[in-house]
């Protein structure tokens, strides 16, 4: 099966272009499932209900998040209900949602879906290697194909888990840093991998934020307020072959259009 994983979809021109191409590119790629990142969604922060059911509508079919899932408040009024969508599941025992789910495609064919949280340069959660143990032993009893996102800033976080769960997961895909790398690949176990998956959002702002607050920031180091940047939307995103016997990886390719 082919499963496409959409990096972080910021504000209005991230959906856009998620509008104008993903029915297309679910037919040229044949994709059978996808999953989006969606934590800066809402304006650049966070979700709602009302933008969840949006990204729905245009052929998404799960979200993902990351350290801004709180930043929309409105997220606590449908989070626990909202079976499509997972946050970190490093968080402590007591926060809403769920950090791992298991969808359904059809009676013989399961997907489980783990979203985590790195430490590094990170809120200081919950160890994420053992909590990946924890999820993914619990998903292995359901189904052997296993999609990861591991939210996270350092590329040697992500490394780590890439191999770390080498052999156990279909995918471990990074995201948060919204710059696409170009070191996707199949490691020796079986497992797809890529430090990070990019942006969907805004091409000249600065991941997906108007220019010249950032400069400002930098420069000043005084509070500014980010706006999410306007123009041509970018959108990247990877497609994964997996095999759904093993639920190892067969293929992986990324995606960048503008």
């Amino acid at each position: 099966m082919n499963i496409m994983f959409i990096g972080d979809i910021v504000g209005r021109p991230g959906r856009r272009i998620i509008r104008e191409t993903l029915p297309d590119l679910k037919k040229s790629y044949s994709i059978d499932f996808v999953i989006a990142n969606a934590e800066n969604a809402a304006g650049g922060n966070g979700i709602t209900k009302k933008i969840a059911e949006e990204l729905f509508s245009y052929g998404v079919d799960f979200l993902t998040m990351g350290n801004h899932v709180w930043d929309n408040k409105e997220i606590f009024d449908f989070i626990e209900e909202e079976l499509r969508m997972v946050r970190p599941a490093n968080y402590p025992p007591g926060a809403p949602g769920r950090g791992s789910q298991v969808v359904d495609l059809n009676r013989d064919l399961k997907i489980g879906i783990l979203n985590i949280s790195g430490r590094v340069f990170m809120p200081d959660l919950d160890c994420p290697f053992r909590t990946a143990d924890r999820e993914l032993e619990k998903l292995k009893k359901v189904t052997n194909i296993i999609i990861v996102d591991f939210h996270a800033e350092a590329t040697s976080e992500k490394l780590a888990m890439g191999w770390y769960l080498d052999g156990r997961a279909s995918l471990v895909v990074g995201t948060h840093t919204h710059v696409q790398t170009a070191d996707e690949r199949i490691l020796p176990g079986g497992t797809a991998y890529i430090t990070d998956v990019g942006m969907t959002g805004a091409y000249d702002g600065i991941l997906g934020i108007e220019r010249e607050p950032v400069i400002k920031k930098f420069l000043t180091q005084m509070p500014v307020r980010f706006e999410v940047a306007k123009g041509v939307a970018q959108l990247n995103a990877i497609v994964v072959e997996v095999d759904i016997a093993s639920g190892l990886a067969q293929k992986i390719q990324r995606i960048n259009i503008k």
